[in-house]
C-alpha cells in the first residue's frame, strides 16, 4: 500500500463567520501559576485567534493550557501551572469565532473518497476487531516517518518480559524507527535486568521459568545501576549489548523515565518530580509526528493529553499527528477514542505479539 498524509483543511476565513467575528479579549496574569477569570483552555485541536483582525494559530497546543499572546504578536500554549506575572492570556469560553477563537476540530477529515476510513477510526475497538490493515498502515506510515517524521513510543513493561519482544524492540531502535522513548522507572529496570541476567521479575525472558532467588534480580540490578552511577555507565561496567535500553545508548535515543510512588530503586535517570517529569515528557512530544503507546494507561493518558492531534512543519504545512494505543484491555483504548478524526488509532492485542508483527511488516525479524 502506498502511504500518504492526510490533508489539512484550514478553515474559510473569507466567510462572514471570521469576517464578523470580534478581536479576541485578553487580561494579565496578576500572579505568578493563576491564570486570570474566564481565561481559555485549550483542546487537541488547531486552534485559532483573532488578534488585530488577522486569524492565528497557535502552533504547539496541548489540553487544558492557556493562550498567551506574545509582545510579538505570536502565541504561546502555557499550562496554568506556568504562567508569569504580566502574561497576557486570551479570554473566552466559545469555540465558534464568537469570541474571537475558533477550534478546528474536523481539519483532518478525509475526502468523500476515504469516508470508509473515516468512520473506522471513530468506531469501537474491541479484542474481535481485526487489525490488519492497521498493522499495515502502522508499517507504512512508520517508513515514512523514518525519513520526514520524529516517532516517539510511549512505553510499559509488559512487552520487554519476552525475549523475542525485546529483540524486536531494539532492532527497531537500531534501524532508526524509534526517535524518543517514554516510560517509566520498571520499563528500563526490567529490560536491563534482561540484559545481565536473561529475567524479568525473576522469570526466565524465553522459558518463563521463574529462577532460584529471583525475586532479588531486579532489586540486584537496581543496585548496581545505581553503584556505577548511570544507565550508560552499567552497561559498560558489564559490557552488555542487547534489549531496548542498551540499542538507545548504543543510538543516542532520548528516553524520559518518570517515576511512580511504587518504584524500587529507583534509576538514577528517574526523575521523580511528576512536573518535571511532565516538562521533560512535553519537550519530546513537542517533536512528534507520530506517537506510539504500548501497554501503560497512565502514561498513555498523560502523553494523550500533552499532544495535539496536529503538527505544523518547518515549511509551514499542518500535517495530522498520529497517536496509535495499543493495550490488551479495552478500557485503556477507549480512554483515547474521542481525541478527534484521524487523531488516535485504538488496538486491542498483546503488545509482545504487537512489536514482533510491526517488526516483521519492517522486515527487522
Amino acid at each position: 500500500m502506498s502511504f500518504h498524509l492526510h490533508k489539512y483543511h484550514e478553515p474559510d476565513f473569507s466567510s462572514s463567520l471570521f469576517t464578523d467575528a470580534p478581536n479576541i479579549k485578553t487580561a494579565a496574569v496578576e500572579q505568578d501559576g493563576i491564570a486570570p477569570e474566564y481565561y481559555h483552555s485549550t483542546s487537541m485541536f488547531p486552534e485559532y485567534f483573532k488578534v488585530n483582525g488577522k486569524w492565528i494559530l497557535a502552533v504547539e497546543s496541548r489540553m487544558d493550557s492557556s493562550v498567551v499572546l506574545r509582545e510579538d504578536g505570536t502565541l504561546s500554549v502555557v499550562e496554568n501551572r506556568n504562567l508569569k506575572k504580566g502574561d497576557t492570556v486570551i479570554l473566552g469560553r466559545s469555540e465558534n469565532a464568537q469570541e474571537g477563537i475558533y477550534v478546528h476540530s474536523d481539519g483532518f477529515i478525509p475526502d468523500e473518497e476515504e469516508l470508509e476510513e473515516r468512520f473506522v477510526f471513530r468506531t469501537g475497538r474491541s479484542r474481535e476487531t481485526p487489525f490488519t490493515k492497521d498493522y499495515d498502515h502502522l508499517v507504512e506510515l512508520l517508513k515514512y516517518e523514518k525519513e520526514h517524521g520524529f516517532v516517539v513510543w510511549v512505553m510499559g513493561p509488559a512487552f520487554v518480559f519476552d525475549e523475542r519482544a525485546r529483540a524486536a524492540m531494539a532492532a527497531m531502535v537500531d534501524t532508526g524507527y524509534v526517535d524518543a522513548i517514554l516510560a517509566g522507572n520498571a520499563l528500563a529496570t526490567h529490560d536491563l535486568e534482561g540484559a545481565l541476567l536473561h529475567t524479568a521479575l525473576g522469570n526466565d525472558i524465553y522459558t518463563q521459568v521463574s529462577q532460584p532467588n529471583g525475586h532479588y534480580n531486579h532489586l540486584d540490578v537496581l543496585n548496581k545501576v545505581r553503584r556505577s552511577g548511570s544507565i550508560p555507565q552499567f552497561i559498560k561496567d558489564y559490557d552488555l549489548n542487547d534489549g531496548v535500553v542498551c540499542s538507545c545508548v548504543r543510538n543516542n535515543i532520548p528516553m524520559v523515565l518518570t517515576g511512580s510512588i511504587r518504584d524500587d530503586g529507583p534509576l538514577p535517570e528517574v526523575i521523580g518530580d511528576v512536573y518535571e517529569g511532565q516538562t521533560a515528557m512535553r519537550q519530546i512530544l513537542k517533536k512528534a509526528t507520530t506517537v506510539v503507546c504500548l501497554a501503560t494507561m497512565l502514561h498513555t493518558i498523560a502523553a494523550g493529553n500533552i499532544t495535539p492531534s496536529f503538527r505544523v512543519t518547518d515549511d509551514g504545512t499542518i500535517r495530522p499527528l498520529y497517536l496509535y494505543c495499543v493495550d490488551a484491555d479495552e478500557f485503556v483504548v477507549n480512554k483515547l477514542l474521542d481525541r478527534g478524526s484521524l487523531a488516535a488509532k485504538t488496538m486491542v492485542t498483546n503488545v509482545q505479539d504487537f512489536i514482533t508483527i510491526v517488526a516483521n511488516g519492517l522486515n527487522l525479524i
